[in-house]
This record gives C-alpha cells, structure tokens and sequence, in this order.
C-alpha cells in the first residue's frame, strides 16, 4: 500500500454533508451560460462559476450542503446541463501518478461505502492546457488496479455501481466518487456514443437512440409511430428495426432502402396535407428544421392523432439561441394537448434540444 507522503497535496474535499456544493459541470459547446443560469436559479445562495472550457465546462460552487445541492439539481434536472461531476477532492498535480493514486485513495476511504464486488467505472478528462503527452497512458489501468487490489471492486466501462471521475487540469486534479445517476449521465461528461452501423441513413438515428436512454423509453414497447419530417429516414429506420409500424410524413423523398418495408406507409406530404384517425398512434416523432413556433403548431394540428396517453418525442430548433425563452414559447403552444415530461439537449442534439410530452 503507498504510504501517506502526499497526502498533504488534496487540499480541499466535499463529501455529502459538507457545508460546500462544488463539482464541474458540463453542457453542448455554446451552451453552457444557458446551464450555468439553469443552475443559479436552483440555489438559495450565491453561486460562483469557473470556465475550464470555454462555454461548455465549468466549475460550480455554492454554500450549500454537498447533498443537498445535489438533490436541488437532481429534482430539478436542468436541460442544458448534460453533464455533473461532483468534486470530492482537488489534488496537486504535477504529472506524479503515485501523488494522484494517493489522493483518490483518501477519497474512496472517506465516502465509505465501499465494499467488494462493486462495479467501479474510471473515467477522466483533461482540459485544453493538458497535452495528451502529460497523461499517462496508463493512469486508468494504475487506477482500476488500485480499486481491485485494495478494495475488491470489478473495473467495468458500462452499468457501473459507481463512478470514479477525475478531470486533470495544468497542475489540478479533480477527482470525484459517485452513483451514475448522481452525475446526471454514466457516460464521460455526458458525451454518449454510439456506433455508426454500415447502412445507415443518417446521424439523426443517434439523437432518438440517445432520447430513449435519456428519458427512460423503450422504443420496442410501442405499436404504431408517426413520424413527422421524416426524410431522409433516420428515425423511421430505427423505429422499423424495434418492430413498429410506422407512418413517415415529409414531401422530401425517404431513403430507397426504405420505400419496400412492409410495415412502412408513405405519404409525400406536408404534414399539414394529411390528417389520421384519432388515436391511430401511440408514438409521434419529429425531427424537423422549422422554426419552433411552426413545428409546435404542426405537431399540435397532428394531436389527435395520438391515443392518450401516447409519446411525443420531438427536437426544437434553437435558432437564435434564445434558448430559455423558446422553451417556454413551444410548450406553452402544445400545452393544451400534451403534458411535457423532460427537456433535454442531448449531447447529439447541437443546435437544439429534445422534448418528451404525454398526450393529455
């Protein structure tokens, strides 16, 4: 076991119950000043932020309990925060992995809730002032091994029990020890990655594959979808391979490999073109390039179309970064017909976000 030579070098700690809430947090670029205002509004007290990259990552501060600053974000989920690292320790740092090592190991005895066989994730970050030459290649195998040998815990990469974060900054490190869904995402400052398959019609697949981990769905459990702006066919062709019946609506044409699904209706139109029987659907999608305003007033003319109950998942264009503000404007137009559950801007959403509705 290392001794204690550099324990003098973790010169701050929060663990729940401190007096302290600190922990970085982490938004789509260009949007974190939309998550830090999500943030300030949730606290009682002053919070004071720190960029370590430049509109997306950031620390946060506020005299709040570490626990229950947490429980403030948790309840209330801001939708451009994707992303939070709680900071239990702030390390010197100057390259020394046996001083880091040390660190983390005063981390993991004081949150105390240790114990063998637990599934441990190790996940680290650096900012833009660390050079890929300054991060040991093999400081996540020193960790994952330090975790095993002392405590008995299985390094994994995925369905972690907890999280070892540490984010490296020139001469810091920040380390943090969580439960996943206290990090808001189990994946690396939220960045959730998915595998482009051969075949595949377009990128948008990502965002409602993304949607699904997101919101808690699960995209095989629905009959028949609607889908709305729906060339060239991303979303279509995954709600095909989860077993749906799907109707696709767009006057662009659909992808070939496509048009001879059998479990695929086509109509080339304007969605405005085409009215359904009421509650032929039990899921409705869109993912269209209109302004806000006209996508909600679309989606709303389609309403009945949607069993209640049913699912709405639909993307809203953030074109003038007003971000806030077209939140508010877009469910304020479809609150008379559905009951919306969260907003999100997912990490594959860019210029926009995600909305997850209920049919009244």
């Amino acid at each position: 076991m290392m001794g204690s030579a550099h324990s003098d070098q973790v010169t701050s700690a929060a663990q729940p119950g401190a007096n302290v809430f600190r922990a970085i947090g982490t938004a789509n670029r260009g949007y974190g000043q939309q998550a830090q205002e999500e943030v300030r509004r949730l606290f009682e007290t002053k919070v004071s932020f720190r960029w370590i990259l430049p509109n997306e990552t950031f620390m946060m501060e506020a005299d709040a309990a570490f626990a229950d600053g947490l429980e403030r974000i948790k309840r209330n989920e801001p939708v451009f925060l994707r992303h939070l690292q709680p900071v239990n320790a702030e390390i010197d740092w100057d390259g020394d992995e046996a001083a880091l090592l040390e660190g983390i190991r005063s981390v993991i005895r004081a949150a105390g809730d240790m114990r063998s066989g637990l599934r441990a994730a190790v996940q680290i970050r650096k900012g833009e002032r660390v050079p890929e030459s300054a991060v040991p290649g093999q400081l996540k195998p020193a960790i994952d091994r330090l975790l095993a040998d002392e405590w008995g815990v299985e390094p994994v990469v995925r369905e972690a029990d907890r999280i070892l974060s540490l984010f490296l900054e020139a001469g810091k490190a920040f380390v943090g020890w969580s439960r996943p869904e206290d990090n808001l995402s189990d994946w690396p400052g939220g960045a959730v990655r998915f595998r482009r398959e051969e075949g595949q019609i377009s990128r948008a697949k990502f965002k409602l594959l993304e949607a699904e981990l997101a919101f808690g769905l699960d995209l095989a459990g629905y009959r028949s979808a609607l889908d709305v702006g729906a060339a060239p066919g991303g979303w279509t062709s995954l709600l095909l391979e989860r077993g749906l019946k799907v109707t696709a609506v767009d006057p662009a044409k659909l992808d070939p490999s496509l048009l001879r699904h059998p479990r695929l209706t086509y109509y080339g139109q304007r969605a405005d073109e085409v009215s359904f029987a009421a509650g032929s659907f039990d899921l409705l999608v869109c993912d269209m390039s209109w302004s806000p305003h006209q996508m909600a007033k679309l989606v709303l003319g389609l309403a009945d179309a949607l069993q209640q109950g049913g699912t709405a998942i639909i993307t809203v264009k953030l074109m003038h970064k007003k971000a806030l503000q077209t939140i508010r404007e877009v469910t304020g137009v479809l609150e008379t017909a559905f009951s919306l559950q969260k907003a999100k801007q997912l990490f594959h959403n860019r210029e926009e976000l995600t909305l997850f509705l209920l049919k009244k």
